[in-house]
């Protein structure tokens, strides 16, 4: 169920909070990085189509660093503006959009300001206000209950009434105190938004239009909890299972063969050896003299093995969420992974992970499966995938990567038959592939 909370100068008791807002949420680490998405609805979870062009305008900061305030680039969907967003740890996300002059019981310019939250409790208390923006609202987290400051140019709104709307958008009410604080307890896990009005009585033009006040509106949306500590247990089910459908090789010992290794236009022979921990050497009968050939090859053979043996540093007892609640995308619904070095979410469909996202540093990898076979155990097998790599900090794609495998059984193992690997980005288009051929398994 999403809550809204509502702060609002004039009471509202049992009320429905018909109108449109400018709401924003953060979203998790997924396919093309992270974002940040408005929307401008009644509710906090879907846009309405017919307002987006009035809302295309909207300027919006992004804060890491106390103080320290980016500008991202707002692009305009169907339904909600979207912004890429840098996969840092914790974020504050601020706008301003100017709608315009409307003529209700009196004329009186829309103004609204959606703000958005993310992160560690810690680490978001020491983010500070928008200078330039008028009216915010600063939370402050705790256990299990949210404080709420509502400041207009920067001083405390004392008295103002806070309402709370549910998916039925029926409210309830809180109010204020003298220093423009109330605390909430927040009942369950789930998404939660806040919007706030203030009425300023200053008369004026706007695009040639008179109006007699000022209307002013600041939201704030959060996920709660923030940290790391949900643990879902069907989503814990589901990447279980997956991790349980992958065809592994237990008691693997390793591999030799020889291998054909076709790089751009240029053909290569020798023998390879591959270990248990996926580490390569290529013995002299016969050698396999190209080190490029070489690298591309230990990198290869390195991620096979790793993805197949049990031990490839999937955690026991994994910390996982569902990061949306999309249960219609036919990848699977996302999954956050806490924990670990990455920024890491999965898609999982029929026992398939059909999908890993991934925050390494300065760029982010996203992996989609596109064929999947099953082998002779029933068993998943990677048959084909596209990884794109994006800039961590603009989300431009720098490459995208196709791997096509075929597969060989040797005794209880899927082994490599071929892998050929296709390398698209601004430098050109690159081609490789190898071959194995004469596979033995070690001892």
């Amino acid at each position: 169920m999403f809550r809204v909370l509502t702060t609002v100068t004039l009471a509202l008791v049992a009320s429905r909070a018909d109108a449109h807002f400018l709401f924003i949420q953060i979203g998790p680490h997924a396919e093309a990085g992270r974002s940040v998405e408005v929307y401008f609805s009644e509710r906090a979870t879907a846009g309405d189509p017919k307002f987006v062009a009035k809302i295309a305008h909207t300027e919006l900061w992004c804060q890491e660093e106390p103080g320290k305030f980016e500008q991202l680039t707002v692009n305009q969907g169907t339904d909600r503006l979207r912004a890429y967003l840098p996969s840092g740890p914790s974020v504050s996300v601020i706008g301003r959009c100017e709608y315009g002059v409307l003529k209700r019981d009196k004329a009186f310019l829309l103004r609204y300001y959606p703000k958005a939250v993310s992160g560690k409790p810690e680490n978001l208390a020491r983010l500070v206000r928008n200078e330039s923006i008028p009216l915010e609202v600063i939370p402050a987290f705790s256990k299990d209950s949210v404080t709420l400051t509502v400041l207009h140019d920067g001083k405390p709104l004392a008295g103002a009434i806070v309402t709370t709307v549910d998916a039925d958008l029926q409210n309830e009410e809180l109010r204020t105190d003298d220093t423009g604080k109330t605390t909430w307890k927040l009942p369950t896990a789930g998404p939660y938004a806040v919007y706030v009005k203030h009425v300023v009585a200053q008369s004026g033009t706007q695009g040639g239009e008179s109006y007699d006040e000022i209307r002013e509106f600041a939201t704030l949306g959060f996920d709660w909890p923030l940290d790391d500590s949900r643990v879902d247990a069907a989503a814990v089910t589901t990447f279980e299972n997956a991790i349980a459908a992958r065809a592994s090789w237990k008691d693997f010992h390793g591999f030799s063969a020889k291998v054909t290794v076709y790089l751009d236009g240029r053909q290569h022979e020798g023998a390879v050896a591959v270990a248990a921990d996926g580490s390569v050497s290529f013995p002299a009968d016969p050698p396999l003299e190209d080190e490029a050939a070489r690298d591309w090859i230990r990198d290869q053979m390195h991620s096979l093995v790793i993805h197949r043996v049990p031990s490839s540093g999937i955690r026991s007892q994994p910390v996982l969420s569902f990061a949306d609640t999309d249960v219609q995308n036919p990848q699977g619904r996302l999954l956050n992974f806490h924990g670990g070095r990455f920024a890491s979410t999965y898609r999982v469909r029929n026992d398939e992970i059909t999908v890993v996202n991934r925050a390494l540093g300065r760029e982010n990898m996203s992996l989609q499966m596109l064929e999947s076979s099953r082998n002779v155990d029933g068993k998943v097998l990677p048959r084909a995938y596209l990884v794109q790599y994006r800039d961590a900090k603009t989300g431009a794609i720098n490459r995208v990567e196709t791997v096509r495998n075929q597969w060989q059984r040797i005794g209880k193992f899927d082994l490599p038959e071929s892998l050929e690997q296709t390398v698209s980005s601004a430098s050109g288009v690159s081609v490789r592939s190898l071959k194995l051929r004469g596979v033995k398994l070690a001892e």
